[in-house]
């Protein structure tokens, strides 16, 4: 062992030239899938170090269209220091009436906040508002052109602005808002008497524990205590459980982006050692005359490969652990919290092992090669021994591609989504080394053209010693991944044009009271004639029994059950809702007066099991509404109209204290009028504007397609990588052909058209094949991963495909200039 890296040192020292691309392949690889682990654990544990201050304490209770009554206020302060919030939808007016915004506006009371700091834009401690003061976002200040010490109305109450609101700590724990924020305490709250029976606003209530309570434990006991209460209850563990479900689901799948970068990298690792290897033929066979065994020269140049491999691997690691801090500071408003930079060793010791264990899975076939060829074969150029491997070997590529798998699945939040993940990379690999050996079979059968140029271009593809294999799967890999990345990109940019349809609405109005219904639609009918108005009941409860299990009792939820996640909205209809068909069972009568029914999402009722005659239960305003599952619907949830999981008939709901919800379409032209007549009419409604949502939603995704294309990037420098590496494999042979047709009077430009024949009619093949992968791999991570509509642009991404055919093909060519011009002399006595 010491005579072998003795001799390894001296030969590698100050010679990478024929490892870089293993350098290259490894650093990009390791350093992505760093970089993403990093991030990901430093927002995840941001999220956990700062669960009390974003949740707001170490416990807290929700709960929807009411407060606590007074058995529960008791029994939650007996549980530690207690502190309620109330939060709601409502429009902020200037005194004038001149203009209107929608607002989430929050009342606080005294002791809020429990952890964390209330901070103004001076600098200081925001003290409790007052009855008749407000404190407002800086948006809110731009978009009504506010100033501190001015008035806003919300209701029946005008609020002085006596701040602007730097940090609310609980923010985040809040959910989306679809307006800016403004705080008041609770009597301020409760003056604009816009908290009416049946009004949509939610109550919270945090706890501050002893030290030794434990908030699980604690909220148990008071679920158990008031089992009708419909709350939903929230621990500092997990203070903001969307945002942390989102970061842990899109960093496993970038991930394992990641971790098939580095795969394709691994094949530009074993195509850069066997080249390498190819170049140090001649040391080779001088170690072997000297005496040195198989078992020598694969420990010399083992121990090369491992030591540049370990280089390129801790360069990756130091990139990957550093680039979260830029990631923080050039996206840090992207981003849902902003962490603390740290180093965080996990994620970098996994990306290390990737690293190795794809190194080791790729450089021991070419190794294996070396140590098996005879000193005589090599000296008389033998093609046929470097295609030998040993049983040994295999059984190490065998246990390191074990170990891979082991290791992804053991890391994986959702082990299932990784195998299919790591399934459908490892079947293209293989359908694309399959296609290559295809190829070149078929080549060799083919009929020889009567063009000399075309004819070699054909021989090129299958005679000894050619590289088709590497190409194919090369070529093939960086045109899927190009044709993949248009499809994600284009489907994702026509989700966001299709966010708000050419029918949508152009308002969603909360909380019109159900006796002025009538009322409502006649004025907007004043304003426009043309308007088109829909009115729906609407009120919040939640799911606490379905097909017989108690949700209370559940240990996890089943999957894709959202509607179990706290209070969700519900109506009552005779009708079948718009945007609404039977997919099962059957809808009730105009008049039906009988047992409770409900009509069901079909998507949801399938994650939970459910059959037509199955039980659900609802809590609502604190009271248990039994009912049978009547039938399932097929919501289309596009439409952008009131659509609910749950339908009732009339005769279950109706009685329950409500308000009832409308949309409103009209001229685009009207839409300003009538946003400032309806909340100085109705001072307790709420006016949302659909192109508000839909400019949400559009963010959001934007944000999605960016990360995407970041980390496919690297996949596609990868590719092209393995690309490079292909061709360097096969430039010794390039070489010799290139001198043999030379001193048989080709021209530069004839031997390059050669090539370039060869590179085009494997680009035209393989095009046809990764437009069938890549649109594939899309529809599996916009379908499946996301749950978005799959809508790719057809057009872009047959543009993006030739795009990526031609750049590989100029790649290619771009690796023959060497052969080109090689020195036919000098190359005959190298060879």
């Amino acid at each position: 062992m010491g005579k072998a890296w003795t001799i390894a040192r001296r030969d590698l020292r100050g010679r990478f030239v024929g490892l870089r691309l293993l350098i290259v392949c490894l650093f990009l690889g390791v350093a992505t899938l760093a970089a993403i682990g990093s991030l990901t654990n430093a927002i995840t544990e941001e999220l956990a170090n700062r669960g009390q201050a974003i949740l707001g304490g170490d416990l807290e209770i929700a709960v929807a269209q009411r407060e606590a009554t007074t058995a529960e206020l008791a029994a939650l302060g007996q549980a530690g220091t207690l502190s309620e919030t109330i939060r709601m939808q409502a429009m902020a007016r200037l005194p004038d009436g001149s203009d209107t915004q929608l607002v989430e506006l929050k009342g606080v009371d005294s002791a809020y906040p429990l952890y964390g700091e209330f901070t103004l834009e001076n600098g200081q401690t925001a003290p409790v508002p007052g009855p008749r003061e407000i404190y407002v976002t800086p948006a809110l200040m731009q978009r009504l052109s506010l100033q501190t010490g001015g008035t806003i109305s919300f209701g029946e109450t005008s609020f002085t602005i006596s701040g602007i609101i730097a940090e609310e700590p609980d923010r985040l724990s809040e959910g989306l808002s679809l307006g800016p924020v403004a705080i008041t305490s609770l009597e301020g709250l409760r003056a604009t008497n816009l908290i009416q029976p049946g009004s949509l606003f939610e109550s919270k209530y945090r706890l501050k524990l002893p030290v030794t309570a434990i908030p699980r434990e604690v909220g148990d006991g008071l679920a158990e205590r008031f089992p009708n209460a419909a709350w939903e209850i929230k621990t500092r563990d997990d203070g903001a459980p969307s945002t942390r479900r989102f970061i842990e689901r899109m960093g496993q799948f970038l991930t394992l982006v990641g971790l098939a970068s580095l795969v394709i990298a691994g094949i530009g690792v074993g195509n850069g050692v066997a080249s390498y290897l190819r170049g140090k033929q001649g040391a080779i066979a001088t170690l072997k005359i000297l005496g040195a065994d198989s078992a020598m020269i694969f420990r010399i140049y083992l121990f090369q490969i491992m030591a540049v491999a370990i280089g390129a691997i801790a360069l990756g690691l130091v990139i990957g652990a550093l680039a979260p801090l830029a990631i923080i500071q050039i996206a840090g408003d992207v981003l849902p919290i902003k962490p603390e930079f740290a180093i965080y060793p996990l994620p970098l010791v996994v990306s290390a092992l990737y690293g190795l264990l794809i190194a080791v899975i790729f450089a021991l076939p070419p190794l294996s090669r070396a140590k098996t060829i005879p000193a005589a074969g090599i000296i008389r150029g033998e093609g046929r021994s470097w295609r030998q491997i040993d049983r040994q070997s295999w059984i190490g590529v065998g246990l390191a591609i074990v170990a891979i798998l082991v290791l992804a699945l053991g890391t994986a939040n959702e082990p299932l989504f990784s195998a299919s993940f790591i399934g459908a990379a490892t079947a293209i690999l293989l359908l694309l080394t399959g296609l290559g050996a295809l190829i070149r079979w078929l080549a060799s059968k083919a009929p020889r053209p009567k063009q000399p140029l075309l004819r070699l271009a054909l021989t090129s593809l299958h005679r000894p010693g050619a590289q088709t294999g590497q190409l194919v799967v090369a070529l093939g890999l960086g045109l899927t991944l190009f044709a993949t990345l248009a499809a994600i990109q284009t489907s994702l940019t026509n989700e966001i044009r299709s966010t708000v349809p050419r029918d949508a609405p152009s308002f969603f109005v909360l909380d019109i009271p159900v006796e002025r219904a009538d009322e409502f639609r006649s004025r907007v009918a004043e304003t426009s004639s043309a308007a088109e108005v829909n009115i729906v009941p609407t009120l919040r409860g939640t799911i606490t029994e379905f097909a017989g299990q108690r949700v209370s009792e559940l240990e996890t939820l089943p999957e894709g059950a959202w509607v179990l996640r706290g209070d969700r909205g519900l109506t009552y209809s005779a009708a079948i809702p718009e945007g609404s068909e039977i997919a099962a069972g059957e809808w009730w009568p105009a008049d039906y007066d009988g047992p409770p029914l409900v009509s069901v999402d079909e998507e949801q009722g399938a994650a939970l099991g459910l059959k037509i005659g199955d039980s659900l239960t609802v809590s609502l305003l604190g009271v248990e509404i039994p009912a049978k599952v009547a039938s399932f619907r097929k919501v289309n949830w596009r439409n952008f109209g009131f659509n609910y999981v749950l339908v009732f008939p009339p005769s279950v709901l109706a009685n329950v204290p409500h308000n009832v919800a409308a949309t409103i379409q009209l001229e685009t032209a009207k839409e300003d009028k009538l946003l400032g007549i309806l909340p100085q009419e109705f001072p307790s409604i709420s006016m949302v504007k659909v192109k508000e949502i839909a400019s949400q939603i559009g963010d959001i995704l934007d944000q999605m397609a960016t990360a995407i294309a970041a980390a496919a990037s690297i996949a596609i420098f990868s590719g092209i990588a393995v690309l490079i590496g292909a061709i360097a494999a096969s430039r010794q042979t390039r070489v010799y052909d290139s001198v043999i047709l030379k001193l048989l009077g080709a021209t530069r430009a004839q031997i390059l058209t050669v090539q370039a024949i060869e590179y085009a009619l494997l680009a035209l093949l393989l095009s046809a094949v990764a437009l069938v992968l890549g649109l594939f791999a899309g529809w599996f991570v916009i379908t499946q991963v996301f749950e978005f509509t799959w809508q790719p642009d057809w057009g872009i991404v047959m543009l993006t495909l030739a795009i990526g055919a031609v750049v590989t093909l100029g790649i290619g060519l771009l690796g023959s200039i060497p052969v080109l011009s090689a020195k036919p002399a000098r190359a005959l006595r190298e060879l």
